[in-house]
């Protein structure tokens, strides 16, 4: 019997949830559509430098989705789901920090870590964990009440977890049990018809929207779906065209002429799904809720550490910058700071040490009896060696918070005069049961062993720096 390898797995996955949240959703399908267009456009528009950072056919397919649960053992069992996939938790994102209004969950990312892995199929889910424990949200007595009902319920049947644990030793699965597993997992992510708890679900949502939709209802969904698109403004404008409504910005770095680097994120708001509710009394009525929205992303160049720190520097010059002058409008704040302080080409990142790339040597150098240089930068500036930037595959806790505050109906509340919970990457690792992956050290790995291939190729024993 053929065996299903894990990363067609994660393919037919990706696939078939975005095809049930198309059915759920239909202005996603729009989204999908428009992003297509846009792509189709960018593509014959600027021919291949538009594929400078993944090719077409890996952009089309791209998806990132994203979901919440309540505990630690939630978010384990979910953990085996995605390891069936080929998929390791990466990064922390404390969006508690990160949000102004009430957003009371760490997050991490599930998606392949190996480059091969990634051109496959990038496929990524941004999981969220709720935290009862932390006293800025939930007093001792609703911290009580939203534990017991979490552990009362349960997301994930036994056999997707038999069936997930199978995938993962063995890296795929016979058919038959392939399409099984595919099965239970898509329909772990849909939206449930089970009537939701009118006033257990109000008291949660007076704490925090993003609370209530994962604490007051006994199953877990896809929150969004995010195509890959090339050119995030034009689809920002085509949407809007259309007549979807979208969130009021761009989340990431400013559109400028200079390098894309990280993620630039925006969505259309959270729509009004009707949803069946039960009343104190028993009944079930028709009610609606607005928790879910689709989401579109364009995604730049890896930074180093070094290029991280100066990126967040910026963000707070612009906020600086904002405070003073109100009136003016962020977008053209932040475009100004970054052609003042960000270098304005691939070429000088890499020099400069602020971005990730790989590195091959030409094979289209014309032979002219010169000896390589010993520098990278030399090796590049005169041709020996090709410099190919690295896909920036994580996320940034800053934009994950804004897309989320814009798509809530209130702010709900926190108290800022209570000690928040300490919560770190160890921590979660902890409650995943298997490490949470620092992606810097993912890039950096990247980019050393494409350096070491060069240095081998060039007859060196010394890496090339």
């Amino acid at each position: 019997m053929s065996t299903i390898g894990q990363w067609r797995l994660r393919a037919a996955f990706a696939v078939r949830l975005s095809e049930m949240y198309g059915r759920e959703v239909p202005a996603y399908t729009t989204l999908v559509d428009v992003s297509r267009e846009v792509n189709e456009d960018v593509l014959r528009t600027r021919g291949a430098d538009a594929e400078r950072l993944g090719s077409i056919g890996r952009v089309t397919a791209e998806r990132h989705g994203a979901i919440r649960v309540g505990t630690p053992r939630e978010l384990h069992q979910v953990a085996r789901v995605f390891g069936a996939l080929g998929m390791h938790p990466v990064g922390f994102y404390d969006l508690r920090e990160a949000a102004a209004s009430a957003v009371p969950v760490v997050s991490t990312a599930f998606r392949p870590v190996d480059g091969e892995e990634l051109d496959r199929n990038p496929f990524r889910v941004f999981t969220s964990l709720l935290t009862p424990a932390d006293p800025r949200f939930f007093d001792a007595d609703l911290r009580a009440r939203l534990e017991r009902f979490l552990a009362a319920r349960e997301l994930f049947p036994p056999e997707l977890l038999t069936l997930a644990d199978r995938a993962a030793a063995d890296r795929g699965l016979p058919a038959e049990d392939a399409e099984r597993f595919l099965e239970l997992a898509v329909q772990a992510f849909e939206l449930s018809a089970e009537p939701v708890d009118r006033a257990w679900y109000r008291t949660l949502e007076k704490v925090s929207a993003v609370a209530a939709d994962i604490g007051g209802v006994r199953s877990t969904h896809i929150n969004h779906l995010t195509p890959r698109v090339l050119d995030i403004d034009e689809l920002y404008r085509r949407m809007t065209d259309r007549g979807i409504e979208m969130i009021d910005t761009i989340q990431g770095p400013p559109a400028w002429q200079g390098p894309d680097v990280l993620l630039r994120q925006t969505s259309f708001r959270a729509l009004a799904e009707p949803r069946a509710m039960r009343t104190e009394d028993g009944d079930v009525v028709s009610g609606a809720l607005r928790v879910r929205f689709g989401e579109v992303e364009a995604r730049g160049i890896a930074l180093t550490r070094a290029g991280r720190a100066l990126y967040d520097e910026l963000l707070g010059r612009v906020d600086e910058q904002a405070a003073e002058r109100p009136a003016a409008a962020r977008a053209d704040l932040a475009r100004a700071v970054w052609e003042r302080y960000l270098p304005g080409s691939e070429e000088e990142l890499a020099a400069r040490g602020l971005a990730h790339f790989t590195y091959r040597l030409a094979d289209d150098r014309p032979r002219d009896g010169r000896e390589p240089p010993t520098a990278l930068a030399e090796l590049v500036r005169e041709g020996w060696v090709r410099a190919e930037p690295v896909v920036y595959e994580d996320f940034l806790p800053r934009s994950a918070a804004g897309i989320f505050q814009s798509n809530l109906g209130a702010e709900g509340t926190r108290d800022n005069d209570r000690q928040g919970t300490a919560h770190d990457a160890d921590w979660l690792s902890g409650a995943i049961g298997r490490e949470v992956l620092d992606p810097f050290a993912l890039y950096e790995r990247q980019q050393d062993r494409s350096l070491a291939r060069v240095a081998r190729a060039l007859g060196r024993t010394a890496p090339v720096r």
